[in-house]
């Protein structure tokens, strides 16, 4: 006892949690209303708690029956969103002439993806990509050929900076399910003579 002040043996304090944290579950949810694990209400309510949780302790109810827990002790460690199976990078280009562009699996989604082909066949499938922001921004310099984008519900296009000629279009905004916003895709740039769309999937698990 010192000065009326009882000092007692506390407990190690909570692990607070980082913005990486709280986004990651965030991320989390948003991938379970996608596939069905959650409903919109559900998800709402969730979403409130992983905004204002301020422990890992505070965001672990939150996922824990939406991710395998190692060990099966009841104990749930988040996993790092900083850490990432290949780092993101802030801007990657994609450069090919008369050729076949292809990309799918899990790849890492940069900042910023500038297209820069002509008078070529270009896959981007995202349906499994790891995200390294809320929004891709897809710059295009593309003359001839074919880009399709491969979606994951929860993704919407924005292409209203996207300047065309003599190109075809066929972009949906989004899937149309109501599924809630993961990712928004930010098509800019330009194309000429040639034709883009947009297909949704679920990811391949």
């Amino acid at each position: 006892m010192t000065d009326g002040i009882t000092i007692g043996q506390a407990g190690p304090p909570a692990l607070r949690a980082s913005d990486a944290d709280r986004d990651l579950a965030i991320e989390l949810l948003r991938a379970a209303v996608g596939d069905g694990r959650l409903d919109p209400v559900e998800f709402d309510e969730r979403l409130d708690g992983a905004l204002a949780a301020r422990t890992v302790d505070a965001l672990a109810p939150l996922i824990a029956d939406l991710v395998a827990v190692p060990g099966g002790d009841g104990a749930l460690s988040l996993p790092l969103a900083s850490a990432p199976t290949e780092p993101a990078t802030e801007l990657l280009t994609i450069n090919e002439r008369h050729g076949t562009v292809r990309r799918d699996g899990r790849w890492t989604l940069p900042y910023r993806l500038a297209l820069r082909t002509a008078w070529c066949d270009v896959l981007l499938d995202l349906t499994s990509a790891v995200r390294s922001a809320p929004e891709l921004v897809i710059d295009l310099r593309v003359r001839g050929g074919t880009v399709e984008l491969v979606l994951a519900p929860g993704m919407v296009v924005d292409a209203n900076e996207l300047s065309v000629r003599h190109s075809q279009l066929a972009i949906s905004r989004d899937a149309g399910d109501k599924t809630p916003e993961t990712l928004q895709v930010r098509l800019t740039g330009r194309m000429r003579h040639g034709r883009l769309s947009t297909r949704w999937q679920a990811p391949r698990r």
